[in-house]
């Protein structure tokens, strides 16, 4: 499990493509300091296993599942991604429950400034959007940011300095794609509504009485 709260920006040293898997070499530093063969790394909010290491670099094995639900084959070699070593027991939470497991891509629709603070609009598709609410938690590219407006057709975040310096953000541009996952809560959530059955176990939870409480809007 990940939090969000990126470590650092690595780089894309090398990837080779098979038939429909690949395998993908990045320099890093920071989350090589206790690496270990069969550690997990996020990568642009992928959870991917390290297969080897060496002082600078590792690598990973990306199947073709990855490559078909991620931008990863978009990226080339010098292009910047965003790192996290998996969540420490004892350590701080302090974005929300990142899995790794990417629901699909989105497009970068608009980039604005406002003050201190730099808006991203993102258009995806309707079936990532039904799980995004407003002021809800978004997974980008591995970053964990708070939802603050959502329409028909997109999505927007705005992003502190700190966070666009940090990740990977700074080098976004209008059409760049993005790595996305949903907050995992709201998709099980719906799994249990729907699969309810209160005739036979005399449930009372519904979509209106979870919208009612707040955990639905």
């Amino acid at each position: 499990m990940f939090t969000g709260i990126i470590e650092e920006v690595g780089r894309i040293e090398a990837i080779s493509y098979g038939i429909s898997s690949a395998q993908i070499k990045i320099k890093a530093s920071k989350v090589l300091e206790d690496v270990k063969v069969g550690d997990s790394i996020c990568v642009n909010g992928i959870c991917l296993t390290v297969t080897s290491f060496q002082p600078g670099s590792f690598t990973a094995d990306v199947m073709h599942e990855t490559l078909n639900r991620t931008g990863l084959s978009t990226l080339e070699n010098g292009s910047p991604v965003n790192l996290e070593r998996a969540m420490l027991a004892n350590g701080r939470f302090g974005g929300h429950i990142v899995s790794g497991h990417i629901d699909g891509t989105g497009s970068i629709a608009s980039i604005s400034p406002d003050d201190n603070a730099i808006w991203f609009e993102i258009k995806t598709s309707p079936n990532i959007l039904y799980y995004i609410v407003e002021k809800g938690s978004i997974t980008i590219d591995g970053i964990s940011l708070t939802v603050a407006k959502v329409s028909e057709e997109s999505f927007s975040i705005s992003a502190i300095p700190h966070t666009v310096s940090e990740t990977n953000l700074r080098d976004k541009k209008v059409g760049s794609l993005v790595n996305l996952e949903c907050d995992v809560i709201g998709k099980y959530v719906e799994h249990f509504v729907k699969n309810e059955k209160p005739e036979e176990e005399g449930s009372k939870i519904s979509m209106d009485f979870l919208s009612q409480h707040g955990f639905i809007s």
